[in-house]
């Protein structure tokens, strides 16, 4: 009686499971927000805040940096092991990657305190944006996927007329072609 108790239990089970599976196969997707801008097109305006090592809250909007270059990084989360690769060597290769005339706005999730912690620790020589509500992330499709509240590591380079001129939707911290394809937008987008 105990197997048949079982079994009857372990097959309502299964039907259970399948029937589960073929909702949530039929079950709309959830709705997927705007695409990444590509280069040419127009970046998407925001206005924000961020901070530097001081700890000030510094006010930031795209329509303000009009006429200046701009790099848009996002990146995961403050003093994790890419990030601070990456914000490393912006840090370390500041003059050949970017140069005189550019602006760097690293763009996470994290607070501006942590921002401001992290930015004094390391000697950061940009302010970073606080994005705590991933509002920006979202209008530059760098959000992180599912419940994952951390931001996909993508750079944008914005021209002096405020168009993407470059786009990496995914930027390998480890791979110096990355860098090197960074440094040439840059330099290209300084030029125009």
């Amino acid at each position: 009686m105990l197997v048949s108790i079982r079994s009857a239990l372990l097959a309502t089970f299964v039907v259970a499971a399948a029937a589960g599976a073929q909702v949530q196969a039929g079950a709309a997707p959830a709705p997927a927000g705007p695409p990444a801008p590509a280069a040419g097109e127009a970046a998407p305006d925001f206005s924000a805040t961020a901070t530097d090592s001081t700890g000030k809250a510094i006010p930031i909007s795209l329509s303000g940096l009009r006429g200046k270059v701009v790099v848009l990084a996002f990146y995961p989360l403050d003093r994790s092991g890419g990030c601070t690769i990456e914000l490393s060597k912006f840090r370390d290769d500041y003059k050949t990657l970017f140069g005189d005339g550019v602006v760097v706005l690293p763009t996470s999730i994290d607070s501006l305190g942590s921002h401001a912690s992290w930015a004094k620790d390391a000697h950061f020589p940009f302010a970073m944006i606080a994005d705590t509500k991933a509002e920006l992330a979202t209008k530059y499709a760098s959000q992180g996927a599912g419940n994952k509240p951390y931001f996909k590591r993508t750079v944008f380079v914005i021209g002096k007329d405020g168009k993407i001129a470059y786009a990496a939707p995914t930027f390998n911290v480890n791979a110096a072609d990355a860098y090197d394809k960074l440094a040439a937008a840059v330099k290209t987008a300084k030029a125009n």
